[in-house]
């Protein structure tokens, strides 16, 4: 869908093709307003903001990065739930904001005032609206003036839904190049949005040029529960596409029924990926060394000794903040390709100027 045919027509607008002005209904003050208003859908849902919006909250990592790429740091009332630190070039506009650890209850989110909600993840807007990760539905944020946007390659198949109901068709890079438009538009930023995704689609573009012929060795994201359960990242997981740019191939890319999906040691060995990434998580503060216990927790499991992975000393501490769909890609996609291809990585530091680190 192009820039172009999501946007709607103004009231305004539309009273221009009418003889009679009186037939709008609308004094000059109104007519104004409507004039600037804008429309863009998201996730099959309208958004409509009469002026760009100046009081943001925003919730996850993939969010809270957006909005500082974007320029609108100074619009943020609250942010809420990092996975990780934030990348460096934020992190001077993120000290500016306040935070919160976990995300607030539907009525500590009222209570800041906001007139837009920006999530990472789309869990937070469910049917009930109870409890300490739910905001309630989109529907109901917008029947109290406050308008909302999941990052679309989350998008659900209906409001109040979440995980077990995305399309995998959403699951791409461009949807976050969309996403990125689209808010610009509705934040007036639009400069400032193509800078950005100019930035990710050329860094990404170095990537591939020095991974072209490379061999796409099998990646498990393994997610280590408590009790001793392990999930992995499937198909829709975005991780999925970070792998598949990074020169590798999703070792679970065929399981889609939820983002992460149990199973159990048998299948790990069965499956015998070439390399294994953590999910660490979920702590401003950490960064990929936080996750080298968990490496060698699945190191040292005698139940895995066998696995091509551990063989081969290919286990890798990964930053569940790495593997999420925003301004992070192309970052993610340096250092996991660094990690795929260790022989192409000084390489991939020389056409992309990055060191792949924290």
């Amino acid at each position: 869908m192009t820039p172009l045919n999501r946007r709607t027509l103004t009231v305004a607008a539309a009273c221009l093709t009418l003889i009679s002005v009186s037939a709008c209904g609308a004094d000059e003050k109104e007519t104004a307003a409507s004039a600037d208003s804008m429309t863009v859908e998201n996730c099959g849902i309208d958004v409509t903001v009469e002026a760009p919006p100046e009081r943001v909250y925003a919730a996850y990592q993939p969010a809270i990065e957006i909005a500082h790429a974007l320029g609108i740091s100074d619009r943020l009332i609250e942010t809420a739930f990092l996975d990780a630190q934030v990348l460096p070039e934020y992190a001077d506009a993120q000290e500016q904001v306040p935070y919160v650890e976990k995300l607030p209850s539907r009525e500590a989110l009222l209570a800041t005032g906001p007139d837009f909600i920006l999530s990472g993840y789309n869990n937070v807007f469910t049917e009930d609206g109870a409890g300490d990760e739910s905001f309630g539905t989109r529907a109901s944020l917008t029947r109290l003036g406050i308008q909302s946007w999941i990052l679309s390659p989350l998008c659900p198949s209906a409001d109040g839904l979440s995980d077990e109901a995305i399309d995998p068709a959403t699951v791409s890079v461009e949807t976050i190049y969309d996403d990125l438009r689209d808010l610009g538009a509705l934040f007036d930023v639009e400069e400032r949005a193509e800078q950005v995704i100019a930035d990710q689609q050329q860094r990404i573009a170095a990537v591939d040029q020095v991974l072209a012929g490379a061999d796409r060795p099998s990646v498990a994201i393994v997610l280590l529960d408590e009790g001793g359960g392990i999930r992995v990242a499937g198909g829709i997981d975005f991780g999925t596409q970070i792998i598949a740019q990074a020169g590798g191939v999703n070792a679970f890319a065929d399981l889609v029924e939820r983002r992460h999906v149990a199973i159990d040691l048998e299948e790990l060995i069965r499956r015998d990926p070439d390399v294994i990434l953590t999910s660490t998580c979920c702590d401003a503060s950490y960064t990929r060394q936080d996750g080298a216990e968990e490496a060698q927790t699945i190191m040292q499991n005698p139940a895995l000794a066998g696995l091509s992975a551990v063989q081969n000393g290919a286990v890798h501490p990964f930053l569940f903040a790495d593997r999420a769909a925003g301004v992070r890609i192309a970052h993610a996609i340096e250092l996991l390709a660094s990690l795929l291809h260790p022989d192409l990585a000084p390489a991939i530091q020389d056409e992309t100027g990055q060191d792949g680190g924290e």
